[in-house]
């Protein structure tokens, strides 16, 4: 047997891997799997101090779902654990299960790698409490390379808990609108890229009433064959907003793979996404309470800071990732501040009132609920968000390192970054942002730049991401020629490539 490499096997709070023989060696192997579910078990028991467990398993439409599906599951029964299979799922519905009593869940696995392409699948694990953290699956991983596991022989139950996680969305929008049919006469249409999310135009949107001809790509289709599921991808956002154009629509919907996330597009074909997108609900949560704190990650526009603080909130800008922005919403909360909202600008967002679980599903079902009221009073979901300040230009360019700074590319861009924030100070037009929680971000004046820049190292890749926005035509490219500057002494170690093609091209 291949000796299994456990710690390539971790992709932050997820387990995540080769599913599929390609371009790349499988390596989540039914062995692995096995391992890792068997550890997981251990863990869990131990911690509850329990002899026999009940598990719920679900999973996306990816090809490997099948073949992973039965791992699971027999590493579970194997473990003495009762299995609630759920069959084809989103992930947030296998949280919300273990909140059933009537199940009286113990924990639940979603096998998903979210938007990652057709080869790649993974695991995400869940308790009463919530998602696993980065610690637990090393531990869960050091566990496996230990070959812990319990022995016992578990049953297996089929469970269509979709259809009732359906029914409780159904069942809020009736609530709050006090209308049985609160979406009649309005098209609504969805894309589900071929993932799991196609369940919401049958079990969400037609009992409510809505119109929903024109949907696409609802059949899950694990190959993807239309465009990744992945509301941040140009290519899936343009193939929505092309469909909301053509289908007339009063409002569409994007939801990834696992369900997780979602974006938005409105009548006029405009996307709905990232920094308009947290606009959308941070302004329904506002009108509903003013003085809210809202929870972002770190590449949030100064514009979207002036939204917030004009509905009566408060913006905290905080790290990149949607386990840290949570989590910093759940600190806050801790503490007294009311923090409703943890939203990260690729469309994760988490509500308190929902558990803080992020939920693509919920958060447009909290959209459509305002829709609704809105369009009693003549008035459209666009209009909460028309005044939003947006920049002139906007950029992302993405750094690599040159094959002296991959040797230890996390040390080395820290340092960089580190370097930088301590040259600003003598910079005459440059200067350091307020609550920079992650990497650097500096401001630039309105006669070099007009804008802003953040300096940051990527969560999971050898990448040092560079985003920028400017408030006027041509700042984009004076702030990228100001970052070449700041960042040339250090390109022995950091791929400048594409910063200055960035700049050859404007």
């Amino acid at each position: 047997m291949k000796q299994i490499n456990w710690a390539e096997l971790k992709s932050g709070t997820d387990i995540r891997g080769v599913a599929i023989e390609g371009k790349d060696t499988v390596n989540l192997t039914d062995e692995a799997i096995d391992a890792i579910v068997r550890a997981f078990c251990y863990r869990l028991a131990t911690d509850l101090h329990k002899k026999q467990l009940t598990v719920a398993v679900g999973h996306d439409s990816r090809l490997s779902a099948e073949r992973i599906s039965k791992c699971v599951i027999s590493a579970l029964t194997n473990s003495g654990c009762n299995v609630l299979f759920t069959g084809l799922s989103s992930t947030p519905s296998m949280f919300m299960l273990l909140k059933e009593p009537e199940f009286a869940a113990d924990a639940s696995i979603m096998i998903t790698a979210s938007h990652l392409p057709f080869d790649k699948n993974g695991l995400k694990f869940f308790t009463l409490e919530g998602g696993a953290e980065g610690k637990d699956i090393s531990e869960i991983l050091n566990l496996a390379r230990q070959g812990k596991s319990l022995s016992g022989s578990g049953s297996v139950r089929y469970v269509n808990y979709i259809d009732r996680y359906s029914e409780s969305l159904v069942k809020l929008v009736r609530e709050k609108t006090g209308k049985e049919f609160p979406l009649s006469g309005k098209k609504i249409i969805v894309d589900a890229g071929n993932g799991a999310g196609g369940f919401y135009v049958e079990k969400v949107l037609k009992p409510l009433g809505a119109d929903t001809q024109g949907s696409q790509f609802l059949d899950p289709d694990g190959t993807f064959p239309n465009h990744i599921p992945n509301p941040e991808d140009k290519t899936a956002m343009q193939s929505v907003c092309k469909r909301a154009l053509e289908t007339k629509a009063d409002f569409a919907i994007i939801f990834d793979t696992d369900v997780d996330r979602a974006g938005a597009v409105d009548k006029s074909g405009e996307e709905i996404n990232r920094n308009k997108l947290i606009a959308l609900i941070s302004a329904i949560l506002l009108s509903e309470q003013s003085g809210a704190t809202i929870v972002t990650d770190s590449v949030t526009s100064d514009g979207l800071t002036n939204f917030i603080e004009s509905r009566g909130g408060k913006h905290r800008r905080f790290k990149r990732g949607y386990k840290n922005v949570i989590d910093e919403a759940k600190r806050l909360c801790a503490e007294g501040v009311y923090a409703p909202l943890a939203i990260e600008t690729s469309g994760h967002a988490a509500l308190k009132e929902n558990y803080f679980l992020d939920d693509g599903a919920y958060l447009v079902t909290r959209i459509l609920i305002k829709l609704a009221q809105l369009s009693d009073e003549g008035k459209d979901i666009a209009d909460l968000i028309s005044d939003l300040p947006q920049p002139k230009e906007a950029a992302e360019i993405r750094l690599g390192f040159t094959p002296l700074g991959k040797e230890d590319f996390k040390n080395y861009g820290n340092a960089i970054i580190e370097k930088i924030r301590t040259a600003i100070p003598h910079e005459k037009h440059i200067s350091l942002a307020d609550n920079s929680f992650e990497g650097v971000r500096m401001n630039f004046d309105a006669s070099h730049g007009d804008g802003w820049a953040l300096v940051r190292m990527s969560l999971h890749e050898p990448i040092l991401p560079v985003n920028f926005e400017s408030n006027s035509t041509g700042g984009c490219l004076n702030i990228a020629k100001a970052l070449l500057s700041l960042l040339s002494p250090y390109q022995d170690k950091l791929d400048l490539t594409n910063l200055k093609n960035y700049i050859s091209q404007e």
